[in-house]
Order: C-alpha cells, then sequence, then structure tokens
C-alpha cells in the first residue's frame, strides 16, 4: 500500500473498481486529479468466463479486463486499495470509511458499487450460472446460438426474456415454474406461439446435469425436459446503500431502487455521482465504461469551477 495512502484530501474517491469505477479513475487522472478507487473485488460479471458486446474486447476474460483496467489507471497515479467502504459522511468534504483501514477525505464521490443477482431457489441454478444457466441473450446468446433452450418464468414479465431468446434458437421452451397461465395476457400467448415458444405449466424441480453439462430441467412431477441451455431471470440487488445513507433520491423500479441522477450521473447529492449498475440493472459493461467516463468528465469541469470561483470570491 502506498505510504501516503489516506493522508490529505483526494479530489475523488472512487468507490467500486469495475468498468464504471476504473473508466471514472481513468478519466480523471488523465485529468491530474488526484484519484483513489477502493474496490471490494465483487464484479458482478465474476461467474462468466468471458464477455461480449465491448468493440475491441468482445470475447476478453472479465477478470483480464479488470486487471488491465487496473494497470492503465496506475500510469496516471490513480491509487487502488482493496477494501470495503462501510460510511460516508459529509462536512464539506467527504469523509469515507473503510473496514479495518483508514478513513479517507474527499471532494468528490463517484458510487460504482454495482449489484448482487439473486439466482432464483431451483437446485442447480445458481451453481451453474454463467455456464449453461444464463440471464442476458446479448452477453451469451451468440456462443449457445441454435441448441435447445429453456427460460424459467420468475414473474409473467419473463414472456419477454423468453420472446427475445428465440432471436438465437427456434428451440425454446419456457417454463412456467410457480407463474400461472392466467396470469400471461392473450397478447403474451400469441407472441409465443408466433415465435415458436412451448409453454410448459408445472413447477421446476431441479436441473438434470451429466458429465458436468445441463441436459434437462426436470419437474416436480417427475417429467424431464431435454434441454442444454437455460436462461432465468435473477433478482438484481443494488447496492445503493451508501447513496440512501447520504439522502439521495431513490427512483423505486420493478427491478430494484435507484438513484434519481441527471445526464452526467450526478445524484440529487450535490458532488455524488453514480455509474454502472449503481444506476440500473440493464447496465452492461460498455455502458458502465461510458458512465464513469461523463461522471469523471463532469466532475473535472464541476472541481474546476469550484476553484476558480473561490478565487473570483476570494
Amino acid at each position: 500500500m502506498n505510504e501516503t495512502f489516506g493522508s490529505g484530501t483526494y479530489d475523488v474517491v472512487v468507490i467500486g473498481g469495475g468498468a464504471a469505477g476504473l473508466s471514472a479513475a481513468l478519466v480523471l487522472g488523465r485529468a491530474r486529479q488526484r484519484t483513489l478507487v477502493v474496490d471490494a473485488g465483487e464484479p458482478r460479471n465474476a461467474p462468466s468466463s468471458h464477455m461480449q458486446g465491448y468493440l475491441s474486447r468482445d470475447g476478453m476474460a472479465p477478470a483480464e479486463f479488470l486487471a488491465l483496467g487496473r494497470e492503465e489507471i496506475a500510469r496516471y497515479g490513480v491509487e487502488f486499495v482493496r477494501g470495503r467502504v462501510t460510511d460516508v459522511t459529509r462536512d464539506g468534504d467527504f469523509t469515507v470509511a473503510l473496514a479495518g483501514g483508514p478513513a479517507v477525505r474527499a471532494r468528490r464521490l463517484v458510487v460504482a458499487t454495482g449489484l448482487k443477482d439473486e439466482m432464483p431457489a431451483v437446485p442447480g441454478v445458481a451453481e451453474r450460472f454463467g455456464r449453461d444457466v444464463l440471464h442476458c441473450p446479448f452477453c451469451h446468446g451468440w456462443e449457445v446460438r441454435d441448441e435447445p433452450f429453456g427460460v424459467l418464468a420468475s414473474s409473467a414479465m419473463s414472456v419477454h426474456q423468453a420472446l427475445m431468446v428465440s432471436q438465437w434458437s427456434k428451440d425454446v421452451t419456457f417454463f412456467l415454474h410457480e407463474v400461472a397461465e392466467e396470469e400471461l395476457s392473450d397478447l403474451d400467448l400469441r407472441r409465443l406461439a408466433a415465435a415458436g415458444v412451448e409453454v410448459v405449466p408445472g413447477e421446476v424441480a431441479e436441473l438434470v446435469v451429466e458429465d458436468d453439462r445441463l441436459t434437462g430441467v426436470r419437474l416436480a412431477d417427475g417429467t424431464v425436459h431435454a434441454r442444454s441451455v437455460l436462461f432465468v431471470g435473477p433478482r438484481p440487488v443494488p447496492r445503493t446503500s451508501l447513496l440512501e445513507a447520504l439522502g439521495a433520491e431513490m427512483n423505486e423500479t420493478p427491478f430494484g431502487a435507484y438513484p434519481v441522477i441527471d445526464p452526467t450521473g450526478l445524484t440529487t447529492v450535490p458532488g455524488v455521482w453514480a455509474a454502472g449498475n449503481a444506476i440500473g440493472f440493464a447496465e452492461q459493461v460498455v455502458h458502465a465504461a461510458s458512465g464513469g467516463y461523463r461522471a469523471a468528465a463532469a466532475i473535472v469541469g464541476d472541481l474546476l469551477m469550484t476553484r476558480l470561483d473561490a478565487a473570483v470570491n476570494g
């Protein structure tokens, strides 16, 4: 650890070292802002062996992507520490408390703490998530194209997922699980039929795995449907407790509560920006990196104008 770590006041403390946080830190470092990144090391995409859809980084392992990002920010003097922020208070500037470490001071904050995916409580789902149990066809659809898909319903909204994955395979079975067929609208059923999606009522009991590969989905009545890929809808749990503690206004959505922000990521708390999955469950890696960049550019301008106004008025 840098012997100057924690001393003085940082221009910016970035909480979270994923794509959003590292992107913000890169821009801040290049703009000569004293910046610290605090990262708990819990990236949302850790279960995946690769990430897709990021131009020039398509197919890269998430861990490799983050390691390269940490190398890049270090070139510009950005400090990085493994740790967990336990509290943030404000008395003009911000005091950021770290578990088992010193508190640090910051003029501005970027909260890029992401979210956690909670898996459906079906035996085998959590263990195989990121392999042959998937959630995003844009992330993984190409790699499993034309295989027999299953979609596990978690609510009537899962119809959308079942329809979307039919773009990547014409062999799709929609397991209603704990959703009653009556909860689906007539339009839902007609769309599913038009997409060639088979609708199967009945609770899913477990996944069938042979030789470390998904081979089927077993219903509670013992029926097994041969499937090699299962799409699920995890429950997103935003890691936004720090924002809530600071008094940020939150927007309740069907996928959790997220901060109200302006186009740069500025929350309703002056001096606090948010980016990545801390602002929404659907932020992909490329979106998160872009959001971190926007937040950092806005912060650079904000800090500059604050200093200039102080000089003019001083």
